[in-house]
């Protein structure tokens, strides 16, 4: 598992330091044919456009899904934040709320250490919400200055609205820590402004039915990650959430469900992966003519030993009182 991390941090942090940079926009290009991981989709009615962000934090948009224009910067930063001018993102993700568009991403400073860990020095790393007055931005900081305990690298924050009416961050509790990753929630300032309370946990790695790895003593047992949750509700009213870890080396979603249809649960796995080997970290949205769609990025490694990411679509059923992966959703194919 330490050796799958830093090939991926070895793999990612050049390709997010060139997105970070303002990149040539290309026009007309097929979703398949992005370089992305972590793809979240927000169509926008206002707009009648659907925008895509992801880790790297760059935007694309696109009116119909196939064809996209992008990549364009979208956030601004202070120098004198946590986070430091150019922060590393992962797993951007937009939400609208009234007038405003809010920005939940994963920022990494990597000039700070905040722990050391089995030989791992872990970087200050948070998740945290930007806003915007419209979907292209700038999106910048607001309210408080940290949202998440500072001694915790956190990770994969997004938005839900629980039955108590009031907004709320679910996001993860990085393994490299504590070596069983966390599932939690935190509660919103009404504005997204900051958060309130502390957080609390909702279920762990070790929970999960279906994830693997073998330990330090060749052994079976449960993966530590978690990874890129996302919330939704069934016709049925009954909540659920998609979430991602590792079968060995095969990147794997699965969905759990609560039992008491709020953020609160408990939180019940169903027993087999969701979508097919080497598909994850997904978010669900309704398309403009009605469809559910989830997106979700494809994990492939190429000749050089490269992980490769790609966008794609699948078609969703939400009847009845369970998620259905039905298939994937026609895009252009990639050149």
């Amino acid at each position: 598992m330490k050796k799958i991390f830093l090939t991926l941090l070895a793999i990612a942090l050049p390709l997010m330091a060139t997105a970070q940079r303002q990149m040539r926009v290309r026009k007309d290009v097929p979703l398949n044919s992005i370089i992305l991981s972590d793809p979240a989709i927000l169509a926008d009615k206002k707009t009648n456009m659907y925008y895509m962000t992801g880790t790297g934090g760059m935007m694309w948009k696109s009116p119909d899904l196939k064809l996209w224009e992008g990549p364009y910067r979208v956030t601004e930063f202070k120098a004198d934040s946590w986070m430091g001018p150019r922060p590393m993102i992962w797993a951007a993700e937009l939400h609208k709320e009234g007038d405003k568009y809010y920005y939940f991403a994963t920022f990494t400073n990597q000039a700070v250490i905040i722990d050391t860990v089995r030989g791992n020095a872990i970087e200050r790393r948070a998740s945290q919400v930007l806003v915007a007055d419209n979907p292209m931005g700038p999106y910048r900081q607001f309210g408080d200055e940290t949202y998440l305990p500072a001694d915790r690298p956190t990770l994969d924050g997004t938005y839900w609205r629980d039955t108590d009416g009031k907004p709320y961050m679910v996001f993860c509790g990085e393994w490299l820590q504590n070596w069983n990753g966390t599932m939690e929630k935190i509660e919103l300032k009404p504005d997204f402004s900051g958060t309130i309370g502390e957080p609390k946990v909702m279920f762990r790695a070790s929970d999960c039915p279906w994830s693997r790895e073998k330990d330090e003593n060749g052994k079976e047992t449960w993966n530590k990650v978690t990874d890129g949750p996302w919330l939704f509700r069934t016709t049925t009213g009954r909540l659920g959430m998609v979430w991602t870890s590792w079968v060995h080396n095969v990147y794997t979603q699965g969905v759990a469900y609560s039992e008491s249809g709020t953020l609160d649960g408990p939180w019940i796995h169903e027993p087999e992966p969701i979508t097919p080997p080497n598909f994850g970290h997904s978010m669900i949205f309704q398309d403009f003519e009605g469809n559910w769609l989830m997106s979700v990025h494809s994990h492939s490694v190429n000749e050089r030993g490269q992980y490769i990411r790609h966008p794609h679509l699948f078609k969703l059923s939400l009847e009845g009182d369970k998620l259905k992966v039905l298939g994937e959703w026609p895009v252009q194919k990639r050149n």
